[in-house]
């Protein structure tokens, strides 16, 4: 049982940590909005991690060949949400936001159901999934049903844990930051984001027609 623990906070962690376009919005909206936005951001990306974590324990042989018929159109899909928040968030504009001591009035439930959506646009997420299943040998088929639940509790507390961190670390320093340069970060974010998923976007068609 504490192996399967340890294993699913690892792999929570795994799908977390790297600084992608929902870690680069979470990022954000912490400094802008305060953590509370921040943490309902890593909410709603880690619901969907949860999402994806069940689907790829018991409906793997559907999805995979869904996503195998249908790679390319979910890839260009993934890269134009990416694009599209990434545009959002370059023109947002810190004045409409509250000044580092004050409350936002933004709504946490929008941040969340944003995240989600991000989050949930890029499907392949269950490949790296089953990846890392395979590597540390998780929820063998003739595991329990309770085995399961822990297996998922425990990926769900690897990937929120991360979120919570991270808020709490760029929150430590929002206090310190004036509108000018959060208008900045803002927008230096966005772009990062944008290319992301340009990227993404342009290497689905490299492969498909060139390669």
């Amino acid at each position: 049982m504490i192996e399967t623990v340890i294993k699913g906070i690892l792999i929570g962690l795994f799908i977390s940590v790297p600084m992608g376009p929902i870690g680069m919005l979470i990022v954000q909206r912490t400094l802008s909005r305060g953590r509370k936005h921040g943490i309902f951001t890593g909410l709603g990306a880690t619901f969907s991690d949860l999402i994806y974590t069940v689907i790829a324990l018991f409906f793997i042989g559907f999805v995979a060949n869904f996503i195998n018929d249908n790679k390319l159109l979910l890839q260009l899909f993934g890269g134009l949400i990416v694009m599209v928040f990434g545009v959002f968030i370059y023109t947002n504009k810190p004045a409409q936001h509250p000044l580092p001591k004050q409350y936002s009035n933004g709504s946490i439930m929008g941040d969340f159901f944003s995240s989600l959506i991000l989050t949930f646009s890029n499907p392949f997420i269950l490949f790296i999934l089953l990846a890392l299943f395979a590597r540390f040998d998780f929820l063998a088929e003739n595991t329990t049903i309770f085995h399961n639940v822990i297996g998922l509790l425990s990926i769900l507390l690897g990937a929120l844990s991360w979120w919570l961190l991270l808020t709490f670390l760029i929150n430590k320093f929002r206090n310190k930051l004036s509108f000018r340069s959060i208008k900045l970060i803002n927008q230096i974010i966005g772009l990062v984001i944008i290319i992301i998923g340009l990227i993404g976007f342009s290497y689905s068609i490299i492969l498909k027609f060139f390669l």
